[in-house]
């Protein structure tokens, strides 16, 4: 075996263990960019339409944490 064939082999392990945030959960991680986008233009957005605005940011917040949540519980199990 070549010396720079059984360097691939021996990195190969370390460079599965790097894996990116969410990169083991791209769905949830895109439903995360979705979240934190949605959040930012209710954050931006003006006067409070009645309090659905306020509301819709905590529910937005809320999923947020759900979704990180699940991110971590499939990590665990």
């Amino acid at each position: 075996m070549s010396a720079t064939r059984r360097s691939v082999i021996l990195t190969l392990p370390a460079a599965l263990l790097a894996v990116p945030a969410g990169a083991d959960q791209p769905h949830m991680d895109q439903a995360l960019g979705h979240l934190h986008a949605a959040q930012s233009e209710l954050e931006k957005a003006d006067a409070d339409k009645g309090g659905h605005r306020a509301n819709a940011l905590k529910l937005t917040r809320d999923a947020i944490a759900e979704v990180q949540r699940g991110i971590e519980f499939a990590r665990h199990h």
